[in-house]
């Protein structure tokens, strides 16, 4: 198959969570596969002009009210020459620090100009290189005028042939914005309505392209039925019920290269399953570099998170019963963080931190460091209020850290709870999002470890053994987009 990727970021170029992660594994699994896949996204001012190959002559784009025109540059997925990523070169739309706003600012006031600037441009690429796929792949909200252009404006213009599929990676972000921008997309006034863009009375991108998209998926089994609740829906989930028949639940898979402690050269001692004295040493080094006390017969408590209210953050560190003050003085346990986000968590983790001195944390995002406390920590904390996929918990199964998760999402899928009577599962599974709730099952977790060590082994390398590769989850993409195909252009 030729298969387009839309999407606003796709590592190693651009990055603000999972969904660019999630892109760039797929297109390299399917290119690996033997499709023939593209990627295009913005050329955002950090990703350097001298390193990529200048495409000849400007492109027209039809955004806004009036044409405007871009360059575009192109390279090679760095590990997969096959794959090559496109990047619309557009100086006023993306010559700007932050994907879709800057530290401080919800989104920047432009961006349904900017993402039009993108889908626009997507469908010119294509005319440009002669090359018309059989699927556009659109990723989340910013991309999500790509399937509204191909069911409304571009299908009879080279593109009879082509479906699309929506992958919804965080329904909570949905691109809504004042009607005074609907110009901006570059479309025809009757699609306000005619396309489903309005949305209490201004424009929601997601809405728009759930209702054009020939196929549907999110990043989890268990996510894909949450969102067609009131409860997982935020305000999608009547129409996401209406259109149940094309919604798929894909599990993402791990990139292996980068997360497996046999081979991870961001962690001091490298391990494995039939070899785990690299973890013991992982842990006084990850407890030399925090700060804390070089214990070997204490459990830590690992935590690499946003400090977003989606995390669960407010459960675990507010103030009040069974807070994070609680668990460190209640408990002979040891608490490593790495986070940044909310400035009154930020600000109450420096604080905690001040006082206990079982709890160490680093606000911010470091890659090494975020390794470290994988391969470091006992257990992984995630107590999110929804997770449409995670990967935390999958890294944390491969290198032998249980994970502690609410039952949501793709942390259901992935986590099986602990049975003491058989020792069966890889983790810590709890329901409701409370503090009790998180307090009580960090406490399951750490009598486990003083008192059912064989037990606790024995979880640690079932998880090791898992497999997360996405191979699986390529070969159910490949299945949706046949789907796609037979719903979309009935070939």
């Amino acid at each position: 198959m030729k298969i387009l990727m839309v999407s606003a970021e796709a590592v190693p170029f651009a990055k603000t969570g999972g969904l660019a992660d999630m892109v760039s594994a797929l297109a390299i699994q399917l290119s690996k596969m033997g499709h023939d896949v593209k990627i295009v996204m913005p050329r955002y001012y950090k990703i350097d002009r001298a390193k990529l190959q200048k495409l000849e002559g400007p492109m027209a784009i039809s955004a806004g009210i009036q044409e405007t025109w871009s360059a575009v540059y192109t390279t090679a997925m760095p590990g997969c020459e096959s794959l090559k990523v496109y990047f619309i070169d557009h100086e006023a739309c993306f010559g700007r620090d932050g994907v879709y706003g800057v530290a401080g600012e919800t989104d920047f006031h432009d961006n349904p100009y900017r993402f039009a600037v993108l889908c626009h441009g997507a469908f010119q690429l294509c005319r440009k290189l002669g090359w018309f796929p059989d699927i556009i792949h659109a990723h989340d909200w910013s991309a999500c005028l790509a399937p509204v252009l191909l069911k409304h404006v571009c299908r009879y213009c080279g593109f009879e042939k082509t479906a699309s599929v929506l992958t919804i990676h965080n329904l909570g972000y949905q691109g809504q914005y004042s009607k005074d921008s609907f110009p901006a997309l570059g479309i025809d006034w009757g699609l306000f309505y005619g396309a489903s863009f309005e949305h209490n009375g201004g424009i929601n991108f997601l809405q728009a392209g759930i209702s054009s998209s020939d196929m549907i998926t999110t990043v989890s089994p268990t996510y894909a039925r949450e969102i067609q609740t009131p409860e997982g829906g935020f305000g999608m989930d009547g129409l996401l019920r209406e259109r149940s028949a094309v919604v798929r639940g894909i599990l993402n898979g791990a990139d292996l290269t980068q997360w497996n402690p046999a081979t991870d050269k961001k962690i001091p001692f490298r391990y494995s399953a039939k070899d785990m004295s690299g973890k013991a040493k992982c842990k006084a080094e990850l407890q030399k570099k925090m700060g804390l006390p070089v214990r070997e017969d204490v459990p830590v408590i690992g935590i690499v998170t946003r400090l977003a209210e989606q995390k669960g953050i407010a459960e675990i560190f507010a103030p009040g019963y069974g807070s994070m003050y609680d668990m460190c003085t209640k408990m002979d346990v040891q608490f490593a963080v790495l986070g940044s986000g909310e400035s009154w968590c930020e600000n109450e983790i420096n604080v905690l931190q001040s006082k206990l001195p079982n709890m160490r944390a680093y606000i911010g995002y470091d890659d090494a460091l975020s390794h470290l406390i994988e391969a470091g920590s006992d257990f992984f904390l995630m107590p999110s209020k929804y997770e449409p996929c995670g990967l935390n918990q999958i890294y944390s199964m491969l290198y032998g850290t249980l994970p502690i998760v609410r039952r949501t999402g793709g942390l259901a899928d992935t986590v099986a709870n602990y049975n003491e009577n058989n020792a069966d599962g890889t983790g810590f599974v709890f329901d409701n999002l409370t503090p009790r709730a998180v307090f009580d099952t960090v406490g399951w977790a750490v009598w486990a470890y003083y008192n059912k060590k064989q037990d606790i082994r024995k979880m640690q390398l079932r998880g090791m053994d898992t497999t997360f590769s996405w191979d699986s989850a390529a070969n159910g993409y490949l299945e949706v987009y046949k789907e796609a195909l037979s719903r979309g252009c009935g070939i």
